[in-house]
């Protein structure tokens, strides 16, 4: 019996994934656990496996559509069965993943004026992201296989509300709504989209404060150039390490709200922020307490290049309790950074500046960075929370003590 390929679930937040790349085509051979096509979430790019051996029968969907969580969008047949009839069954494109095939949207909707009388399929997010917008089902045309009905289909009937459902399933995404003036429109979907969606949801769902200070990290920079000597270390990995530290004994700041009680985390485990072309991604340094700097120094190396390179796993983004950013790198002194939803924190670094400073009494050459600590101010009061950089800070310099 031929086996339904489903848009896996890779997290809780996870509504839908874009598909990027057809590992394997139709009509090849595939074994179970071999990987079928990737898919991009709004954290990472996945591999995800066939569940079962047989023959690929077709991609319902072609590369860069986005897909609905748990639709079905590929189908494995068992060894003897009716390939023809299964795509018959299924109304897949015969090229679904070729150079040149018609979209899958455009293929979707010829296919629902072919059987008119088949049955209208929507989705169960579809059928949500209508109620939110007030969008009326019975005027949008499906542009998913079968004609289904997709979120995507809705988010467009609600842009443009003049529009036939005709009109709606054949305008592109991209495109759907002119821009006054002219220019390029760029999707906004994919990491750019859920970054959005996250950060929004963290600035309504918390109470957010930050603190800046000018803090004199000349020892941290004698350090780095002491242990350079024997091993590279950069200033992040050193803060990764000082927080680590410092969360131990400030666990206000490493802990999360939740059924309206503060739960302090057992691990401490440090996102580092990592900027690429497309967004935004935080990368989790896990048991940093427990870690020494010549152990992290080198995950968070490898972390930063897995990332940059697009092939970071789930586990290495899932499960962070306090985030740090560094804008240094670009010259930036202080700014206020926003809270990683379900944490209490998050600690922003400036650039290094060298400059006449008064020290012990005297006018010396001191080495100066700004810390912006931003915080949860419903779990953490400004006075512990100025307490916690302290700590950041003395840690930084001089170690644990």
């Amino acid at each position: 019996m031929a086996v339904e390929v489903v848009m896996p679930k890779f997290g809780l937040t996870m509504n839908d994934g874009i598909l990027k790349r057809f590992l394997k085509q139709p009509g090849e051979t595939v074994a179970e656990g071999e990987p079928l096509f990737e898919v991009e979430t709004e954290k990472v790019l996945n591999e995800v496996p066939a569940p079962a051996s047989g023959i690929l029968v077709a991609f319902l969907y072609n590369e860069e559509d986005t897909v609905d969580c748990g639709i079905v969008l590929a189908v494995i047949a068992e060894p003897g069965e009716d390939i023809e009839a299964l795509k018959a069954q299924y109304r897949a494109p015969a090229i679904a993943a070729q150079p040149g095939s018609p979209p899958a949207a455009k293929t979707a909707t010829m296919e629902a004026k072919a059987f008119p009388g088949a049955r209208r399929s929507i989705t169960p997010i579809a059928r949500k992201r209508a109620e939110e917008l007030g969008v009326d089902l019975s005027r949008v045309a499906g542009t998913g296989p079968g004609g289904r009905v997709t979120r995507e289909d809705v988010e467009r009937a609600a842009a443009v509300p003049q529009a036939s459902a005709a009109q709606v399933s054949s305008a592109p995404a991209a495109t759907s709504r002119g821009v006054e003036g002219g220019g390029n429109v760029i999707p906004f979907k994919g990491i750019r989209k859920a970054i959005a969606e996250h950060m929004m949801k963290s600035l309504h769902g918390s109470a957010q404060l930050t603190l800046s200070t000018e803090a004199d990290v000349t020892a941290a920079t004698d350090l780095r150039a002491h242990l350079g000597r024997e091993a590279e270390f950069t200033y992040t990995d050193l803060m990764i390490h000082a927080v680590a530290r410092a969360l131990r004994r400030h666990p206000r700041l490493n802990s999360t709200l939740e059924d309206g009680a503060i739960r302090l985390r057992d691990e401490v485990n440090i996102g580092m922020a990592v900027a690429l072309d497309e967004g935004l991604i935080v990368p989790v340094i896990r048991n940093a307490d427990r870690k020494t700097l010549r152990e992290i120094a080198p995950e968070t190396k490898e972390l930063g290049a897995r990332a940059r390179a697009g092939k970071l796993r789930l586990e290495d983004v899932e499960g962070g309790t306090f985030t740090i950013t560094n804008l240094g790198t670009y010259g930036v002194d202080a700014f206020t950074p926003i809270i990683n939803h379900g944490e209490a924190a998050i600690l922003g670094l400036g650039r290094i500046i060298e400059r006449p400073a008064i020290y012990r009494g005297e006018t010396a050459r001191r080495f100066m960075m700004t810390l912006s600590l931003t915080f949860d101010h419903r779990i953490v009061d400004g006075a512990p929370a100025a307490a916690f950089l302290q700590t950041v800070i003395e840690t930084f310099n001089y170690g644990e003590r």
